[in-house]
């Protein structure tokens, strides 16, 4: 029987609408907060930071949004994005499994991030913005960020955590080669990053560091807007067209995923791929008992060891409250590989969706995770972003698994970006320099401490 490797779609099967799960939710999140008056946020209190369309996007309750002319043109760059069956891998792990994973890896930026990039740059574009500013941990975020801005006309600005600064040079120089300005945080450009260079001038610097100096960034210049990769409802609705192609191409192979798994930093390329099966569920649409899987780091375990609460999404209080699974937002995460899962927050709606049990999560060490990549890499032949090799090391334990119990089940998991910019990573890891890191319960007991006198979540 001949098994095909690839399932690509034409250029017309790009989904036009992206897909909004909050309506369909059985309990939607509790409203993000107002810090200085600890009631629900209106539109006007993110005016200053995010145009009115995304605010909308933020907060809308119809379940399907129609994606812009504009945007789709863009899109075609690179969409639809190929599924790949991992038949190398499925032989070399002797597994009755099937496992397919969906290829974000082919995208100008290396990633699934230019998904809401475009459409982000675009709304602020049509509203006069000048300028946009962010944070970037790997610099997956900050490339597509640059990317967008380059080709709507804005200038860029990227607050790049520092350790992920100095690990990851050449996304550095590709940022600055779309006309991004790079800047390593904390640093003395802002105030928040004054704050902590003179707290800790040795500071390896975290995405909420890097946040708040975006944020601060932002809100100093009347023609600037800030732009956030990951976490809020916006960039989740984006990202759904990750998923919502999958859902095709599934068809096309005669196969439903059993197990869907994706890498959980902010939670943008889990939710991306994972939201369009969980309607099936939540609708009743599929018999199968879908098995849900956000895969993340054991140097910031957020999921798996972090509080449900209201918190703010920045190290220097800018942000407004929402109601999350986190670590507290002056966690400071060891410097791993995975600079794009160092953040201390969850997206609120993964977050509903792991206490509603639609969804499971796990941690794994970065050696491991890395072992499972080189097994990835010679048999696939695609070298994966640290962040993607976190889900290929589940999806290599649930195949095993069925190894062990003699059943076939469909595995499916986002490869969300190549790791062409982590070489450096890879060199310590096969060098033996690479080192685990055990997050002691003290650490992040002293760490959650921090949010144990703002308003607690009820759920």
């Amino acid at each position: 029987m001949l098994i095909k490797n690839k399932i690509i779609l034409d250029e017309n099967d790009i989904p036009t609408q992206w897909y909004n799960i909050i309506p369909e939710l059985p309990n939607p999140p509790q409203p993000p907060l107002n810090p200085a008056t600890s009631k629900p946020l209106v539109p006007d209190d993110l005016a200053p930071i995010f145009p009115m369309e995304l605010i909308s996007q933020e907060i809308s309750n119809e379940s399907w949004i129609d994606i812009p002319e504009e945007i789709l043109d863009i899109y075609k760059l690179w969409r639809p994005t190929p599924l790949h069956r991992a038949t190398m891998l499925e032989k070399a792990l002797k597994t009755p499994a099937k496992i397919y994973y969906k290829n974000e890896s082919v995208s100008p930026a290396g990633s699934h991030k230019p998904n809401t990039s475009i459409p982000q740059a675009y709304y602020n574009k049509k509203t006069g913005v000048k300028r946009l500013t962010t944070e970037t941990g790997a610099g997956q975020w900050g490339s597509a960020l640059s990317l967008a801005c380059s080709l709507f006309g804005l200038e860029c600005t990227i607050y790049m955590v520092k350790v992920s600064y100095k690990q990851k040079p050449y996304r550095r120089s590709m940022m600055e080669s779309w006309g991004g300005k790079v800047i390593a945080s904390p640093s003395d450009k802002t105030q928040t990053g004054r704050n902590i260079i003179n707290n800790d001038p040795e500071s390896p610097g975290s995405l909420g560091i890097a946040i708040g100096e975006a944020v601060e960034d932002a809100l100093s210049r009347n023609d600037t807007k800030y732009s956030l990769g990951s976490v809020l409802n916006h960039v989740i609705l984006h990202q759904t067209i990750i998923g919502l192609e999958t859902k095709k191409q599934m068809e096309i192979s005669g196969d439903y995923p059993d197990i869907i798994i994706g890498c959980c930093g902010g939670g943008s390329n889990f939710a991306g791929l994972s939201f369009p099966f969980i309607h099936d569920t939540i609708k009743k649409k599929t018999i199968k008992e879908l098995r849900t899987l956000a895969v993340e780091p054991t140097a910031c375990p957020t999921l798996t060891r972090g509080m449900f609460a209201y918190d703010y999404g920045d190290s220097n209080k800018l942000t407004p409250l929402v109601p999350m699974h986190t670590l507290g937002h002056d966690f400071i995460p060891p410097g791993i590989h995975a600079g794009g899962l160092r953040y201390h927050g969850v997206s609120p709606l993964v977050s509903q969706l792991l206490n509603d049990k639609f969804i499971k999560a796990v941690a794994y060490h970065q050696l491991e995770v890395f072992e499972a990549a080189l097994l990835f890499v010679k048999t696939e032949g695609i070298i994966p972003a640290p962040e993607a090799a976190h889900a290929i090391k589940a999806a290599i334990d649930e195949a095993n698994k069925c190894t062990e119990e003699g059943k076939q089940k469909i595995i499916l998991f986002g490869l969300s970006g190549h790791g062409h910019f982590d070489m450096g990573a890879y060199d310590a890891y096969l060098s033996g320099e690479l080192k685990d890191y055990y997050l002691p319960d003290e650490d992040i007991q002293r760490a959650l401490k921090t949010i144990d006198k703002l308003t607690p979540s009820s759920r």
